[in-house]
């Protein structure tokens, strides 16, 4: 199933587990947000919104908040001393599509620690990080 989303002026077309970089949108790094400007629902049968298809909604989790690469904007006017240099960074948000809901659902909250499994200790080793290395050759 894919989607057509519109966020911040531009229109992404997104299926489930997809990371993208949008504009930037509210929401600390492990949030969920929702993106209710759905423009097209597909899968087996193709949904076009008119504008927007009613009770669709994208949800994504916040990866990671951050800011572009420098772009600089030099003008120069020759011949009369007159120079601007302006500096400027786009702010982004990367976020990962979880689910294409349909008819009003509403997404379901994901727990972190779900998504990062904790490893367990290695068998028979009762080694601690903070022993060095002459702990870990005893063992």
């Amino acid at each position: 199933m894919f989607a057509v989303i519109k966020t911040g002026g531009k229109q992404y077309r997104v299926a489930a587990e997809d990371v993208l970089k949008v504009e930037k949108v509210a929401g600390e790094p492990g949030d969920i947000v929702e993106f209710g400007e759905v423009l097209v629902v597909g899968g087996d049968s193709v949904t076009l919104g008119a504008p927007t298809v009613a009770g669709a909604i994208v949800a994504a989790e916040v990866i990671e908040q951050g800011r572009g690469p420098k772009v600089i904007a030099f003008k120069k006017r020759r011949r009369k001393n007159s120079r601007r240099k302006r500096g400027h960074r786009q702010e982004f948000t990367l976020v990962r599509i979880t689910e294409i809901l349909t008819e009003g659902r509403r997404p379901t909250p994901r727990q972190a620690a779900a998504a990062q499994p904790q490893e367990s200790p290695a068998a028979g080793g009762d080694v601690s990080p903070d022993a060095g290395p002459a702990a870990a050759a005893e063992a």
